[in-house]
């Protein structure tokens, strides 16, 4: 019989048995405008490299500024949140991400852009880890689903983002985002109204709990597992990053292609990232998570290793399976790990999302030192191999759950 593990705080009522859709559709999209904020800044490096005469390095700086910002803190936020529940912190977060952007705006040196990057990371430490879980509690026995619906989300407003970009913004300068900030007060909104579904669950008798099952397996095992999972992470983050902030660039330098299209060919493989994420969830639910880990990273392989070698044609194809593939591992990454240390929702919520914006930005800047000192071209030779990575995944242990 499976031991259940409850919320902290002696918080021990029945969990919510029934998925309830409303509130992760409004996570999903409050996720969506979250995410579609956010990417705007590096859909926007083109236009501030020019304006502001930055180099490859300055381009990696500010990612740097901005995932370290949102890693650091978002661990400690949902340690926090774990331990004392805030329902409206979520609303109280996006204010960050709403300064953020009207200094963007206004900008007019790689400090001052800086700046921004770093509050708008501040509104993302709030609302990754506590919006994760809130997902969790709304699942109803689903968590690999509810994860995916809750990413998927992300995802679309990932690939969203450059488009703003490409339409908007660029056509009408930097001071257009001042506008787009209003995104900012309506998912505010949102947030308002999950804050208050978490805070009735919480006013009821007994209040609310997220029911887990703990593994057997010894604390070595489980911190052992931790680390390959890291690891798996490094894999695909360095390539997201690779493709996020360096893919426009790619396409203008090899196929002269212009800003504007560069920016919708780089929607087409966010798209198939936002498709690979709904996937991966449900798989995992219905397979098993480890089966979907490994083969979502190792899968890639053979699709990065020829897109350095491809014409504009087949970059964008394969651009296509590579999104799908590499993006259904982070569902089941994340469910797997909630898992693996229960009663921690917020604080493995907070760590893998935090781990995954820290090495987004770190790749983001190691990469953009390799692009002064070699060529964009260079950096996807090398970060084709990356996926060899995904061998660990057959060290992972079955935790024997699909559901």
């Amino acid at each position: 019989m499976q031991k259940l593990v409850s919320e902290p705080m002696g918080v021990v009522a029945a969990p919510v048995r029934a998925t309830v859709f409303p509130i992760l559709v409004a996570l999903s999209i409050s996720h969506m405008l979250n995410d579609t904020m956010q990417s705007l800044i590096p859909a926007m490096y083109p236009m501030l490299k020019g304006s502001l005469h930055l180099d490859f390095s300055q381009v990696g700086m500010i990612t740097l500024a901005f995932q370290v910002t949102a890693s650091l803190l978002q661990p400690m936020v949902g340690l926090f949140t774990d331990r004392r529940p805030m329902p409206y912190s979520l609303s109280v977060g996006m204010g960050f991400t709403f300064v953020g952007l009207l200094m963007l705006s206004r900008a007019d040196s790689f400090w001052s852009v800086v700046a921004a990057a770093c509050l708008v990371g501040m509104g993302s430490s709030v609302f990754h880890p506590e919006s994760s879980r809130m997902a969790r509690l709304a699942s109803g026995g689903r968590p690999g689903l509810a994860q995916s619906l809750f990413q998927l989300g992300g995802n679309a407003g990932s690939a969203i983002g450059p488009l703003l970009a490409a339409y908007v913004v660029l056509p009408r300068g930097q001071g257009a985002i001042a506008w787009l900030s209003l995104v900012a007060l309506l998912t505010m909104t949102i947030l308002g109204f999950v804050g208050n579904w978490y805070a009735g669950q919480r006013r009821r008798p007994g209040g609310i709990r997220i029911a887990l099952p703990a593994p057997d397996l010894g604390p070595l095992r489980v911190g052992i597992s931790v680390g390959l999972l890291m690891l798996l992470m490094v894999s695909k983050f360095f390539y997201m990053a690779s493709l996020n902030n360096y893919y426009t660039f790619y396409l203008i330098d090899r196929f002269h292609a212009d800003v504007q299209h560069a920016q919708t060919l780089l929607f087409v493989f966010l798209a198939a990232v936002a498709a690979g994420t709904i996937i991966g969830g449900p798989l995992g639910d219905h397979i098993g998570r480890r089966r979907v880990i490994w083969l979502s990273i190792l899968g890639v392989l053979p699709f990065t290793l020829v897109l350095p070698y491809a014409n504009l044609f087949w970059t964008v194809a394969l651009t296509v399976p590579i999104g799908v593939i590499l993006a259904s591992a982070f569902p089941a990454i994340l469910v797997y790990a909630q898992e693996l240390l229960p009663g921690k929702v917020g604080m493995i919520s907070g760590l893998f999302f935090g781990f995954a914006f820290g090495l987004g930005g770190l790749g983001a800047a190691t990469l953009g030192f390799v692009a002064d000192a070699t060529s964009v071209e260079t950096v996807f030779q090398i970060c084709a191999f990356l996926p060899i990575l995904g061998l660990l995944g057959v060290f992972l242990p079955d935790l024997h759950r699909r559901g």
